[in-house]
Parts: structure tokens; sequence; C-alpha cells
């Protein structure tokens, strides 16, 4: 059994990280959160440390190192901004790195952090779960077997209803999320490269607060990509959920409407097994939506 502790223990995806590690048989110990409505812990943890102060958490970490409860992994959910910093703080700790994506928010951030990894012989791994959704290996299985002469034609809606707290909070702040396409896109942009090869080309259509298109030449496709967290862009066959996705290959639906539950699980699994991704595998896509953001034309 290894040991986690958890930065960021209050936001959406923290569950999904608390699940995967009580679901893989491992142990959260610490958590820090500088709000303190995390109650979505005694679902899971109800014994672990827990600390609204940064300094105090990293006392702990460190009186844990010195006694047979050290801690093993640290887990970063906490906003996009501050994965850098929170990454190198779990390397130097001596613990193996788990962050949801996006990594970091600039593609130059990741030479420290190989560096860093390289001086302290830890690991960062990050949280690639559509490379885990069975449709998508189904898909790039097929795409492997039998490649296609010319380009798929390839079509990426993605709308996820947010309120007005969105804008005044960190993810409506482009210098702290990364903008829309970082926030909400960069693991669909992710799994496209995954499957279609390196980026061509990117030009952007549009490109706002709350929605974005653009269109990406990818080696062995061509995408037309929207995203959105407009209610208003909901089609209305769906406009009583608040999420939709839509990705058509070639005129056909890739089937995505279930298989999200485990992800994060799976994802785990994969990193204890010693088959996680890490920070190489996270490149790509992080310097495409800086691209986007900047609204630069590759």
């Amino acid at each position: 059994m290894k040991n986690f502790a958890l930065i960021g223990a209050s936001g959406y995806v923290a569950p999904r990280h608390m699940k995967a590690i009580k679901a893989t048989n491992n142990s959260l110990v610490a958590a820090m959160d500088p709000s303190d409505s995390v109650g979505i812990i005694d679902s899971y943890f109800p014994d672990a440390a827990f600390f609204t102060e940064f300094e105090r958490f990293d006392r702990h970490i460190d009186k844990l190192s010195r006694q047979d409860s050290a801690v093993d992994y640290l887990s970063i959910c906490s906003p996009n901004y501050l994965h850098d910093s929170h990454i190198r703080f779990g390397l130097k700790s001596g613990l193996d790195v788990i962050c949801e994506k996006p990594l970091v928010l600039n593609p130059w951030n990741l030479d420290a952090l190989l560096d860093i990894e390289a001086t302290t012989q830890r690991k960062v791994y990050t949280i690639l779960q559509l490379r885990h959704h069975p449709s998508v290996l189904q898909l790039k299985e097929g795409i492997t077997q039998d490649p296609k002469t010319g380009k798929y034609k390839v079509k990426l809606h993605y709308i996820t209803s947010r309120g007005q707290w969105y804008d005044y909070s960190w993810k409506g702040d482009h210098a702290k999320s990364g903008g829309i396409a970082t926030n909400i896109g960069i693991h669909f942009f992710d799994m496209l490269i995954w499957l279609f090869g390196s980026v061509q080309h990117s030009e952007v259509v549009e490109l706002a607060t709350r929605h974005a298109k653009g269109n990406l030449s990818l080696q062995h496709a061509d995408v037309e990509w929207f995203l959105s967290i407009n209610k208003s862009d909901l089609p209305a066959s769906v406009v009583d959920k608040p999420t939709y996705r839509s990705i058509t290959i070639d005129g056909k639906e890739l089937e995505f409407s279930g298989g999200f539950t485990d992800l994060h699980t799976t994802s785990y699994q994969a990193i204890l097994d010693g088959k996680g991704y890490g920070l190489s595998d996270a490149l790509p896509s992080i310097q495409l939506v800086n691209q986007i953001r900047n609204h630069t034309t590759t």
C-alpha cells in the first residue's frame, strides 16, 4: 500500500482522485486546500490530516518523511497556474507526483521540471484519461492496423455549460487557467494528437472567454473544433443536459456517451504499474493550447 498526499481537495476533480486512491487500495494520509469545505473527504479517507495553510502542510509532509508513514505520491488538483510550483514542491520533497492536466501552462516550464526529475530521481505523471477510454483505445487500434491513405476528417464539438461563477473564479482568468482551450479542451487535444499524429498547422477562428473555435491540421487528420461553456450553444436535442460531446470521424460519430466514470482510477492503476504518462507525453498538447491562447498560427 502506498501513502498519498493531496493538494487541492475542494475542487471539481479532487473526488475522482480520492476515489482512485481508494479503489487502488492505497491511503490518503494528508490533504491541503485553502477552502475548508471538504466534507467529501469523509466519504473516502476520514482520518486524513487536513490543512488550510500550505506551510503547515509542508511541515507535516516533512515530519512524515522521518517516520514509517512517509508519503510516496503527491496528487495535485490545485488551480492550473499553481501546478508548476506544487509539482516542484513534490519532487523536492522526495515524492513522485500525479498532477491533473494541464501539467503547466507554458511549455518551457517543462524543461525545469525535467531537470528536477533528473536531480531528485522522482517522476511526474499526468492524467490523460481519454487515452484509456474504451472507444478511443478501439479507434487507436483500428487506425494503427488499417491506416487510411488520405487524411481523416474530424469534427470536435464540446459544450459543458457553466454559470456566471466561472467568470469570477480563477478559471475565468486566462493568466491563471490558460483560457478555455486549456481549461476544458486540453484532454481532447491530447487525445487527437495521440490518435492522429503531430500538429502541422493550427488556426484560431474565434477566441473568447467562454467559447473558441478553430482548425487543426494533424499528421493524419484535419480537425474542425469548437469549445464552449455557454448553455446557449447546446444543441436543442440536449438542452436539458449540461454537457454535450461530439466527435465525428469521416462523418461517423465516435461513441462517447459513457465510459468516463472510472478513467481516473484506470490512470492511477497504470501509474502504479509503471505505465503512466509523463512530462514528454504532455508536451504536444501544452504547446498547442499555448499557441491557441496566444492566438498564434503554426
